[in-house]
């Protein structure tokens, strides 16, 4: 397994990015970022009975490696575009950069995981102890006004998320609140033209799906309406992309969007 991500040996020894929070944001903000987040080491600060963290792989697809790491005792999550195949590099490297971008412009927003580090094809992410939606199966309709306040936030800053209709990218924190993580299909757009606005619609659409999955009784009237209309870009992807994508996905390569861990990659044919 591939180590932890390292930066060019050529590169500047202050300068741990690839793209810093500058480079991403270009223009954007006028205020230099720090190149580095660095966290507190909370070593020793492990309360009684707290679960301890290992070491342990995620997810594995033909993008690469998603992996929970420890950095003595911090964990974070690293995302390796390194261990994609060959052919599907360009595109797991591009996608990584699209993370990259989100969480920079996100930075702060509790919920959402901080960028730590990325370079050009590896990327660290904080960790956010929780359990992915379809585990812990929340009934509170309290959690999914949190997530949509959550959600809004996250639109507020131009960012769509493009990837909620799978569960495990929503989480429920350790203390019950919402977290949304997996920003690799995310997408910022500083201009908020009409895609944006019906990507962001497609967001709430979806987490309204897992509401009405678990507590249904609770949608309100314009949530039920919303549910019921359904944008053309989701209509066009359900008769046209939807099948292939299913057929590719489940057929050849053997994934469902429920899986998590090491699910993909450690199924035996």
């Amino acid at each position: 397994m591939a180590g932890p991500c390292a930066c060019p040996a050529h590169m500047d020894a202050q300068v741990t990015f690839l793209w810093d929070r500058d480079c991403i944001l270009g223009n954007l903000r006028r205020r230099r970022q720090p190149d580095i987040v660095t966290a507190p080491d909370t070593s020793g600060c492990r309360q009684p009975g707290e679960r301890k963290l290992e070491a342990k792989l995620l997810k594995k697809d033909l993008f690469g490696e998603v992996r929970l790491e420890l950095r003595g005792q911090l964990p974070v999550i690293v995302r390796d575009a390194r261990l994609a195949p060959l052919w599907a590099r360009w595109i797991a490297r591009r996608l990584l950069r699209r993370e990259a971008r989100a969480l920079a412009v996100l930075d702060g927003l509790p919920g959402v995981p901080d960028l730590l580090r990325a370079d050009r094809a590896c990327l660290e992410r904080s960790y956010i102890e929780g359990q992915p939606l379809q585990r812990a199966g929340v009934t509170d309709p309290a959690f999914y006004a949190a997530a949509k306040a959550l959600l809004r936030r996250i639109h507020a800053r131009d960012v769509s998320h493009n990837d909620l209709a799978k569960e495990p990218n929503v989480l429920v924190a350790a203390d019950g609140s919402p977290a949304i993580v997996d920003f690799q299909l995310a997408w910022h757009s500083p201009s908020r033209g009409r895609l944006f606005r019906t990507l962001a619609r497609e967001d709430l659409r979806h987490l309204l799906k897992h509401k009405r999955s678990y507590c249904g009784g609770h949608l309100s009237r314009r949530e039920c309406a919303l549910l019921d209309n359904p944008s053309w870009l989701s209509r066009l992807w359900m008769r046209a992309g939807k099948p292939v994508y299913l057929f590719v996905t489940r057929k050849m390569l053997g994934w469902a969007d429920r899986e998590g861990a090491a699910d993909r990659g450690a199924r035996q044919p």
